[in-house]
């Protein structure tokens, strides 16, 4: 399966963060630099502006690594999933698609609260919360993700919605905490997670442990 490059030498190619899903970037691609794609396993691009092969960061050092790659119905569109080093934007935001026409909050609050509690412990702030926990350690944050744990089951057996919300939240907080505490990273979750959620096919053994 490849790109029909017969209905057109230029085809776009839409670039996308594997992490968040945010749109990074479009540019153009031809059937020279789709081949340079698949041997480089990074984005390579055809500048329409310079009339040759434009492979992203060879200047700048802000490289694209391939994740994924996918055509449309129309073999004529590719989306590519990449591990965007530096920025794509070569103004130098994150994103190209930086001019609000019409807002909408497209914010990953996971990955941003994972960030945050990640700049507090590079970058203390004085009276921070999230400093006052990692100051004092696994036994002070095992003890309020406890807490939390406890104030959670209490809200639901209230079947008190609202309340059960906020605690829930609380309870995200100090676990994402702990996580930064332990040096686990939101992605080895999501990889777990991922794991356990494959199809493994028929289960003879009910609730086999490590398994959804």
């Amino acid at each position: 399966m490849k790109p029909d490059f017969t209905k057109m030498e230029l085809i776009p190619a839409i670039i996308q963060d594997y992490k968040t899903n945010e749109v990074l970037m479009l540019a153009y691609v031809n059937e020279e630099a789709y081949q340079k794609m698949l041997e480089t396993n990074q984005t390579c691009f055809y500048s329409r502006s310079r009339n040759e092969l434009w492979h992203k960061g060879e200047t700048s050092g802000h490289f694209q690594n391939i994740k994924g790659m996918y055509l449309d119905c129309d073999f004529d569109t590719l989306l590519i999933y990449v591990e965007q080093i530096g920025v794509a934007c070569h103004t130098g935001a994150y994103s190209c698609f930086f001019n609000e026409i019409m807002a909408y909050d497209n914010t990953n609050i996971f990955r941003s609260l994972s960030n945050l509690i990640e700049d507090r412990k590079q970058n203390p702030v004085e009276k921070s919360y999230t400093n006052y926990l990692l100051d004092q350690g696994v036994d002070k944050i095992c003890k309020k993700v406890g807490e939390e744990a406890s104030e959670t089951i209490i809200a639901a057996k209230n079947d008190d919605k609202e309340e059960l919300i906020g605690e829930i939240s609380d309870l995200f907080y100090h676990v994402f905490v702990l996580m930064n505490n332990q040096g686990i990273l939101l992605e080895d979750i999501e990889n777990k997670l991922k794991e356990r959620h494959k199809i493994t096919g028929n289960k003879k053994d009910f609730h086999t442990k490590g398994e959804y």
